[in-house]
């Protein structure tokens, strides 16, 4: 068992304009086997071969690729009426693996009863396309977000996605506690330097910690 994440995190990028509870979904999820796994789980392995979708009833998924050092690199976070799997589904190998950010309810759904639901119901087909389309859309933003931004510019955004609409002094909360490794596993770089630019970020005044949330007390600075 690998060693269990430091918490829940919001997803960074969340899908607009479907609704995360997709009655096609609700209705594909009462098919399915569901099964309870504890904080930490790893539920798909990189590289395995997997006939099964996940979609997440409570609870909360990460979805990451790791190197030979066991660096990891996370694509997403997902939560109820949710699903992962969905790309082993033409026979090869998983993409990414999944794990558990927390105790996750999740109903277990074959290939085989998938088809036979697409078959029974073909707008789900174009809605599992378009959320395929915007899942890809979000790698290549990440991709590029990688490469081309340097870690602050790549720390801001993130945090940006993260923080609920100011409130009336103009402050903003991130919807929930989130570590410094959380966050270095999101922009691909060290514990350390996610730490000493959070750290510069409270001493000039940008943000605090509160109740072990960041809160963003004014507009981050373009550049630092």
């Amino acid at each position: 068992m690998r060693p269990a994440p430091d918490g829940p995190l919001t997803a960074p990028a969340p899908l607009p304009p479907l609704e995360a509870r997709s009655p096609h979904v609700e209705a594909l999820a009462a098919r399915g086997i569901e099964r309870h796994y504890r904080r930490g789980a790893l539920i798909i392995q990189e590289g395995e071969r997997g006939d099964t979708l996940y979609i997440v009833r409570s609870g909360r998924l990460r979805a990451f690729v790791a190197d030979a050092s066991g660096k990891e690199l996370t694509l997403g976070l997902y939560g109820p009426g949710e699903y992962v799997g969905e790309m082993s589904l033409d026979g090869g190998p998983r993409s990414a693996s999944v794990e558990t950010c927390e105790p996750t309810l999740c109903a277990l759904i074959s290939r085989d009863d998938l088809l036979a639901y697409i078959a029974e119901q073909p707008g789900f087909a174009l809605e599992l396309m378009a959320r395929l389309i915007r899942r890809a859309r979000l790698a290549t933003d990440n991709a590029r977000s990688v490469a081309l931004i340097d870690v602050y510019g790549r720390l801001t955004r993130l945090l940006d996605q993260l923080a609920d609409p100011p409130d009336a002094q103009g402050q903003r909360r991130l919807r929930e506690r989130i570590t410094h490794q959380q966050i270095a596993s999101h922009l691909a770089c060290s514990r350390e330097m996610v730490s000493r630019l959070l750290k510069d970020l409270e001493t000039g005044g940008y943000l605090c910690t509160l109740d072990r949330r960041l809160v963003l007390l004014k507009p981050l600075p373009a550049r630092w």
